[in-house]
């Protein structure tokens, strides 16, 4: 229940805070720059006039912006600080010539922005608006105009309008002051009359510039003339000197003319000559350069070739070079698998070998031991031989050697023989120097001497016959 209470108290005073700030905001006013907030009520303020008095009033004004106004104790008006244009046609006012006429002008009013100014004004025209504005300071330029108009001539009017203006600002100032209003500016738009005065006010004049425009046309046309015959004095004057002048400059021109024709054939003759010349020198240099151009072509020519031939050669090496690794490989891989096969079929074959060779070392053991056996009882039976016995072996086998020498001759189909010889005992010859030679050869191939043999067989022989024939003899 208790905070029930008092959240109601706290609504309520919400609500009350809310509708005085509320309250305040709508009190707040703004105004333009071209308004005055003239806010009345508060207490009164003192103010001092240009003039030097002190005054109280119960209002304050506020240019532009925005203040608050206090609710219930003041209230609040705008006064506007707009230029009014005034259009202003009096009725017909007599000049001091006692000429009548209606003077047609515009003015601009406003508001001054002093302070003393905007109070005047807020005192005269609160509550009457622009238009009451309008209104008091219409009445106060059309009364200063007609007293003016009343000062002044309709020819000093007319032509010194400026100076009219100026009357009727100074005449204006200080109904205008006493207001707080100020005049801008002020122009003499027109002026006219009923009676034809500035009609007629013109007429002289306009028959004066009409009859000094004739005049002055006449003397114009006299003029005209006058220097129309001198110009055409002058003209042919001018004409029979200017066709003078002209026959002169011809006669020069010829006369150059001539001079330069006469330049220009020499120049031109010389200039063909040089020109010929020129044209064979071009032609030389033409030739010389066309020349230097073909030898810079087969330069070119040649070092392209030599280009193409390294570029050949290179792809030519590359190729090759390709192919014969691509070979090489091939060759490798062939030669290790041949490798491991050869070393395989070594292998296999190195069993087989050592097989064999044990085999084959008992059959040559057994064989030479059979041999030894064999060598062994020819020694023991050479050993029993005599010098005849092995004399007669010999003289045996030479049969076999001299075979043997030639049956290479056996196997030839022709032979054709050079020379003072007949064929058969020249051949005949041959075969018995290659069997003569057979000792030597003999002897290196088997270290036996036959000819140390036969010698010693000889000497045996003979003294085995010397003994039998001395128990012959004996």
């Amino acid at each position: 229940m208790l905070n029930t209470t008092l959240i109601i108290i706290i609504a309520v005073v919400a609500f009350l805070i809310f509708l005085f700030i509320l309250m305040f905001a709508k009190q707040y006013r703004k105004v333009g720059p071209n308004e005055v907030l003239i806010i009345s009520g508060g207490r009164k303020r003192k103010v001092t006039d240009p003039d030097g008095t002190v005054r109280k009033i119960g209002y304050r004004t506020h240019i532009g912006g925005g203040t608050l106004v206090k609710p219930f104790l003041e209230s609040y008006q705008v006064l506007p600080l707009d230029i009014f244009t005034l259009t202003l046609k009096t009725p017909e006012v007599m000049t001091a010539q006692g000429v009548f006429i209606v003077a047609e002008a515009t003015a601009q009013v406003k508001i001054k922005g002093d302070d003393y100014s905007i109070r005047m004004a807020a005192e005269q025209f609160l509550g009457k608006g622009a238009a009451g504005i309008e209104s008091v300071a219409y009445t106060i330029v059309e009364g200063c105009m007609r007293a003016i108009l009343g000062k002044m001539s309709v020819e000093e009017i007319y032509r010194r309008r400026e100076e009219f203006a100026s009357q009727v600002k100074e005449a204006a100032i200080d109904d205008f002051a006493r207001m707080g209003l100020t005049l801008l500016a002020f122009s003499l738009a027109d002026l006219s009359d009923s009676q034809g005065y500035l009609s007629a006010l013109g007429k002289p004049r306009i028959a004066q510039v009409k009859r000094d425009a004739l005049i002055a046309q006449a003397e114009a046309d006299k003029d005209a003339a006058i220097k129309s015959a001198i110009a055409r004095k002058d003209g042919d004057v001018a004409k029979l000197a200017a066709e003078t002048e002209i026959s002169r400059a011809n006669r020069d021109y010829e006369m150059k003319r001539a001079e330069y024709l006469a330049s220009i054939n020499q120049k031109k003759a010389h200039a063909d000559l040089s020109y010929d010349l020129e044209k064979q020198r071009m032609l030389q240099q033409i030739k010389k350069e066309e020349g230097q151009v073909r030898v810079i072509e087969k330069d070119q020519n040649i070092q392209l070739e030599t280009l193409e031939i390294a570029r050949k050669e290179k792809e030519l090496e590359a190729a090759v070079k390709k192919s014969a690794d691509a070979k090489k490989y091939q060759i490798i891989t062939e030669a290790n698998a041949e490798a491991y096969r050869l070393e395989a079929e070594a292998k296999g074959k190195a069993n087989a070998d050592r097989l064999l060779a044990q085999a084959e070392a008992e059959r040559i053991r057994i064989t030479g031991e059979a041999e030894a056996e064999t060598m062994r009882q020819k020694a023991t039976a050479y050993a029993d031989f005599n010098m005849a016995a092995i004399y007669q072996m010999l003289v045996d086998k030479m049969p076999e050697l001299a075979r043997a020498v030639s049956e290479p001759l056996g196997k030839v189909d022709k032979i054709l023989l050079v020379g003072g010889e007949t064929g058969v005992s020249k051949i005949t010859g041959q075969v018995a120097e290659i069997l003569a030679q057979l000792p030597l050869v003999v002897k290196h191939l088997t270290g036996l001497d036959l000819e140390e043999l036969l010698h010693k067989l000889t000497s045996t022989e003979k003294q085995t016959v010397k003994p039998d024939a001395n128990q012959q003899n004996n």
